[in-house]
């Protein structure tokens, strides 16, 4: 990672998003690092006037497919690294988030997808991109392995000893179980987003159950053994049933992205495991897929981290409906979207507005729609201390 050098800038007249309240303040930042936090204006002439907005941490972001959607942006339209990088960095930082973790798929029998496809140009651009300093946002690592599929140890090899690998979640796309336990949802999203016939659908479900018995198994077994020996966080994916979540639990799994019950999410909950919901699924108000709804969730107090999932800027929307819909406080809800997430992959330095901590920074001003719901603006963004949004 490569933080931009910083100038002293100190912010005023604005309403400060700490961790356990919101103040009317102002703030220091100096070398990229937070230096003081005080309550009430400051009169120096030099200062930022923020006119009463918000001041958040910049959010952090683990789970977002928006960069192999640039990659990709139609079925078999493959685009060249760079520009999609870019595109999707400016949309990430627009956005309010400053660290992501770009969430890159490996294992697909279809080499027409992105997910079938090779990295290593990729994760060259990436790494070039990020030591060169031109990324608005801070970029990490979060690999998606679909156990299933034949090819996943051949595409995941390019991320091996990758320093920017900082999760792998397990994922079992199999029609007929987790997130596709309802056969219809699973036909409207493979025909609908990847353009597969009705004909090539259901011989992919027939050949996905021969896969999953196959090679599930060896592929769980070869990743877990991996992130315990590397340190890196394991997530479970999809996680239904509470024996889904005791299988990741036993393999060293502190994450569970997506329960898709209230069972799993509980059982997730007694095993001191944090939860990940989808921003889309807050903003919507249910699951796309048919899911257990996220709001639930919250107002059950079993969501500890929100994900852009596939929209980026449904993450700031969603820590906002979360405090309209599910009884959190301000600050309870921006947690979930920045020093949760930043805590599950070991960043400690960011995540929150306190003294010594990165100036990862977003100002936000709240918009008032017609039915009465606040829309949240993102006015700036500052990465260690310098704009970037």
């Amino acid at each position: 990672m490569n933080t931009p050098t910083a100038a002293p800038v100190t912010f005023t007249n604005a309403r400060l998003v700490l961790a356990d309240e919101v103040v009317h303040g102002s703030l220091l930042c100096q070398s990229g690092t937070i230096r003081s936090v005080d309550q009430g204006d400051c009169a120096s002439a030099a200062a930022m006037d923020l006119q009463g907005d918000y001041l958040i941490p910049g959010m952090v972001e683990v789970h977002t497919d928006n960069f192999e959607r640039h990659l990709m942006p139609r079925p078999k339209v493959r685009w060249d690294d760079a520009p999609a990088l870019l595109a999707h960095d400016a949309e990430i930082a627009a956005a309010g988030i400053t660290t992501v973790l770009d969430a890159l798929g490996v294992g697909e029998s279809d080499p027409d997808s992105v997910r079938g496809s090779e990295w290593d140009t990729v994760l060259e651009c990436l790494s070039d991109f990020s030591a060169r300093g031109v990324l608005r946002a801070d970029h990490l690592l979060h690999v998606r392995c679909e156990l299933p599929a034949p090819n996943t140890l051949e595409l995941f090899a390019p991320f091996k000893d990758n320093p920017m690998v900082r999760m792998v979640s397990l994922m079992d796309h199999t029609p007929g179980q987790r997130q596709w336990e309802n056969i219809e949802h699973a036909w409207i999203y493979f025909t609908g987003k990847k353009g597969w016939s009705q004909a090539k659908f259901e011989e992919r479900v027939a050949q996905s159950k021969e896969h999953q018995a196959r090679y599930a198994q060896p592929h769980r077994a070869y990743f877990t053994a991996y992130c315990k020996q590397h340190g890196i966080t394991l997530a479970s994916h999809d996680d239904t049933t509470v024996a889904h979540v005791e299988e990741a639990f036993s393999e060293g799994a502190t994450v569970s992205e997506f329960p898709t019950t209230i069972a799993a999410a509980q059982a997730a909950r007694a095993r001191n495991m944090a939860t990940i919901m989808g921003g889309p699924n807050v903003v919507r108000g249910g699951s796309h897929s048919g899911n257990v709804s996220a709001i639930e969730l919250a107002r059950l107090g079993l969501v500890d981290i929100l994900s852009s999932d596939y929209v980026p800027g449904s993450l700031l929307s969603a820590v906002v409906r979360l405090t309209e819909t599910a009884g959190l406080s301000l600050p309870q809800a921006v947690a979930l979207a920045s020093s949760k997430p930043a805590r599950s992959i070991g960043l400690h330095d960011r995540g929150a507005i306190a003294q010594g901590l990165r100036a990862d920074l977003v100002q936000v001003r709240m918009t008032a729609l017609a039915d009465g719901r606040q829309q949240p603006v993102v006015r700036a963004v500052w990465r260690g201390g310098v704009r970037v949004a």
